[in-house]
């Protein structure tokens, strides 16, 4: 008979891991507590209006490629994919946006522009950029880590200085540029890792090259086209969906996962795979004898931000804005240290503005715009109507400022979204959006395990796990726990 798997949790993670079981032999259910699955790369429509409730960046497209090979198949039969040029805009002051192009060339010469000598360093940094992702993508990326040994290998010594591993990449920026726009275009990724360029890795200037080598690529349908591929997927394979189906206890004996309750049943299974919050899982689903991590673990840990959020449906056209679009203030640190340092709502915030009807027709009534607007905050913030109201309110004059554009007589559709909202759907620890930030001591084996060390039988997929935050770091999390439930079940 086949073994029978339980994956908690219908995020990205989720799904590709039970897909990848189901694959291999297992008999797999997937339950998810919202009645969509997708996890936060899910979709809110509303008059016409389709919006990506969450990740909206496709990078580092030939980790979708590989994940959809592993099953015989193309990427390009589930979706279509367009490379974005110019990849995005960046705001540096009101009125003014600059084109950041996919074309390397195009970049160098922006960099010039910013000082001299700037095209020729962006081309040393990128190159060396190129090297860090190469050798993380075949050494470091799809690996699990079991002890401090297996990361603090020699090969991870010998590459550890190459690779900038245990520097700030602030510093290390700093040391090559000094204009505060070239510096910011390498170092604006960290805030969607869940960290600030000070306490980023080195490392993680890999971001470049993804950014400005590999590009940026928009999935037609959004990235919840991505979730939806990856539903058909896990379904062709044999998975079991049961959405609108909260798991609240999973029960454990002699060491072992044996069931899972859910307010319609008891399911009994042979192992367990989690893709729900790692800290809910720990602290609110299982009982004292299973947490690996207890409560003070967590609250010791550094966490990466929440996100205020601001859906728009407008029913006009913005001339201001292409499809990416970012702001950054002279002094963005005054904006990090309400994150980390001094928790608050930003005052002088900088910002994101997705506009992916510039890019799908269908993302909007025609002659529309479907716009979201995302400022990353503290997590466990106080968050009540007042609250959102009021920063709402302050966003939406910053926005027109910015783009010199009226913006609040066109509002057909208007939806705000963030901490407790992330907490009601995604049992999201103090709201987080992302998990754990990306600092060096919450890398690799520094992550959560894959493996629970107290419920043999117990993994673990998503963001909280290695490789870390992202779509497809995730994707890569799911094969590297599979492995390891291959090895484990063998």
């Amino acid at each position: 008979m086949k073994k029978e798997v339980i994956v908690v949790g219908g995020g990205i993670g989720g799904l590709a891991a039970a897909a990848l079981l189901a694959k291999e032999g297992f008999a797999v259910t997937l339950l998810e507590k919202n009645s969509t699955v997708g996890g936060r790369a899910r979709i809110w429509e509303k008059d016409g209006f389709r919006f990506d409730m969450g990740p909206s960046w496709y990078l580092m497209p030939e980790v979708f490629e590989h994940f959809f090979e592993l099953f015989g198949q193309k990427r390009a039969d589930y979706y279509d994919l367009k490379r974005l040029d110019p990849a995005y805009r960046v705001f540096f002051e009101p009125g003014r946006g600059i084109d950041v192009s996919s074309d390397l060339g195009q970049a160098a010469r922006l960099f010039e522009s910013f000082e001299p000598g700037g095209a020729e360093k962006l081309r040393r940094y990128v190159r060396q950029s190129q090297y860090k992702y190469e050798v993380a993508m075949r050494e470091f990326l799809y690996k699990n880590y079991t002890s401090v040994f297996d990361f603090l290998n020699r090969r991870m010594l010998i590459e550890g200085s190459r690779l900038n591993v245990f520097g700030s990449l602030d510093r290390m920026v700093g040391r090559r540029f000094k204009d505060r726009r070239a510096k910011q275009l390498l170092e604006y990724a960290m805030i969607f890792l869940g960290t600030s360029p000070q306490k980023a890795p080195g490392l993680y200037s890999i971001m470049s090259h993804v950014d400005l080598n590999l590009g940026v690529f928009y999935p037609h349908g959004g990235l919840s086209a991505v979730s939806s591929a990856l539903q058909k997927l896990a379904e062709s394979q044999g998975v079991t969906i049961r959405s609108g189906e909260p798991v609240e206890r999973i029960v454990v004996s002699g060491g072992r996962a044996r069931a899972v309750v859910t307010p319609r049943e008891t399911l009994t299974a042979d192992l367990i795979v989690a893709n729900a919050d790692y800290a809910h899982v720990e602290t609110r689903l299982l009982d004292e004898s299973g947490r690996s991590k207890q409560e003070g673990y967590w609250k010791k840990r550094v966490w990466a931000p929440s996100m205020f959020l601001l859906y728009l449906g407008l029913n006009r056209r913005m001339e201001a804005f292409t499809h990416h679009n970012l702001y950054f203030r002279d002094n963005w640190d005054l904006h990090f240290d309400t994150i980390f340092k001094r928790p608050g709502w930003p005052e002088k915030p900088c910002f994101y503005v997705s506009c992916i009807s510039k890019s799908d027709d269908n993302a909007a009534p025609a002659g529309g715009e479907n716009i979201f607007v995302l400022v990353p905050v503290a997590p466990g913030l106080e968050d009540t109507d007042e609250q959102r109201q009021s920063y709402a309110d302050h966003l939406l004059s910053h926005v027109e400022e910015i783009s010199g554009e009226s913006i609040r007589s066109a509002i057909e559709v208007q939806r705000i979204y963030s901490q407790r909202d992330f907490i009601e759907d995604y049992n999201a620890y103090r709201g987080t959006a992302l998990g754990l930030s990306h600092t060096l001591g919450q890398t690799a084996i520094f992550r959560p395990p894959l493996q629970s060390r107290r419920v043999e039988n117990l993994f673990y997929t998503g963001q909280y796990t290695h490789p870390g935050v992202g779509v497809p770091m995730v994707l890569i999390s799911a094969q590297v726990a599979t492995d390891l439930i291959k090895e484990s079940a063998a």
